[in-house]
């Protein structure tokens, strides 16, 4: 490592180690590096002045030294003759380019092989720059930075506006996607919602259809069917209990009516029966085509004989009270095809009559 002591008396080969020397007629210049004649170095390595007005800093003579061997030749503190410096090559190879040294790549020539291309002259220029360059990209020294700490300052303020920028962007994202899924469930609520009423107006429509389609059959069915009496007053329902019923229980339906009110065929059918039943008096039974029987009892006359065919609306006897009765009045009596008897309001009611 090279010093600031007074070089040897040594004899120099023909050769140094940086390349061609004076010979041994030439005369070497004592180098003294002043202020005057170091160019200003920015930063914090600055030469600090000592007593004598001498800059004894190491980094500043240093660098000196390197400068002047890249130069041709080694300065001496004394008018000596020259001497090699031979450095070990584990030195050599760790020493920097004397052009990437900023302050000092200035002063090495590099001839006509200086680079051309963009990025070589930003190198080189960063090389010959001052030290506060030192740490400055290519691509700033291309934009005409020289001073490192503003460039370090400009790339902060730059990555905090990406990432403040990343930042709103990446709300902006989320809240596009909150109104996104918002808008889409909002939509789906209406589908549901109008598809639940499509449905509720399809089932309205569809019981409005079947009840319409009952009350038209009903309508028809009345047309073939008709009450037994026209005048009446119902005194008695089907299933209610008492004593004077030997079931127990009443079995029909009762039309109060004065005696000898017509009693009428309630839909068409084959005369099964006429003629005394006991405690049912005059009764007369109609069997219709689905095999259910129409029992009418307590008649004062019978106006049809068996096996006899009738309409509906035919008169097939008057009202009475014979047999087991208080009073005159019309007995009906539904029985199913196997004989089972049904209340007859329902009965009726099926076939769109309403006693």
């Amino acid at each position: 490592m090279a010093s600031n002591e007074p070089a040897l008396d040594t004899p120099m080969p023909p050769h140094s180690l940086y390349g061609d020397v004076p010979g041994e007629t030439e005369s070497w210049e004592e180098w003294d590096p002043t202020e005057e004649s170091v160019r200003p170095v920015r930063g914090r390595h600055r030469v600090a002045k000592q007593r004598g007005g001498l800059a004894r800093s190491s980094t500043v003579l240093g660098v000196g030294v390197i400068a002047a061997v890249g130069a041709g030749g080694m300065a001496t503190a004394q008018t000596k003759p020259p001497v090699s410096i031979s450095l070990p090559d584990s030195v050599k190879n760790s020493l920097p380019d004397l052009g990437s040294l900023p302050g000092v790549g200035e002063l090495v020539s590099h001839g006509a092989d200086a680079p051309k291309t963009a990025a070589a002259r930003a190198d080189q220029k960063i090389a010959a720059a001052p030290l506060t360059m030192t740490g400055l990209s290519t691509a700033e020294a291309e934009q005409g930075a020289t001073d490192a700490g503003e460039a370090l300052r400009a790339r902060i303020l730059q990555q905090a506006e990406q990432q403040k920028a990343g930042a709103a962007a990446e709300a902006k994202a989320a809240a596009q996607k909150a109104a996104a899924e918002k808008a889409a469930a909002e939509a789906k609520a209406k589908q549901d919602a109008a598809t639940a009423q499509a449905a509720a107006d399809k089932k309205a429509a569809e019981e409005a259809a079947a009840k319409k389609a009952e009350e038209e059959r009903l309508a028809k069915l009345a047309a073939s069917y008709s009450l037994p009496v026209g005048s009446y007053t119902l005194t008695s329902t089907f299933g209610e209990a008492g004593s004077m019923w030997s079931s127990g229980h009443h079995t029909g339906l009762d039309f109060a009516a004065p005696t000898g009110t017509p009693l009428k065929a309630i839909h068409s059918g084959t005369i099964l029966s006429a003629g005394w039943a006991g405690a049912y008096g005059y009764r007369t039974v109609i069997a219709l085509d689905d095999g259910s029987e129409l029992w009418y009892c307590h008649q004062s006359s019978l106006a049809v004989s068996v096996g006899q065919k009738v309409a509906t609306g035919d008169v097939i006897g008057r009202v009475g009270a014979t047999g087991n009765v208080t009073g005159p009045h019309l007995h009906l009596e539904v029985h199913t095809p196997s004989g089972t008897g049904i209340d007859p309001m329902a009965w009726l009611q099926s076939k769109g009559l309403n006693p």
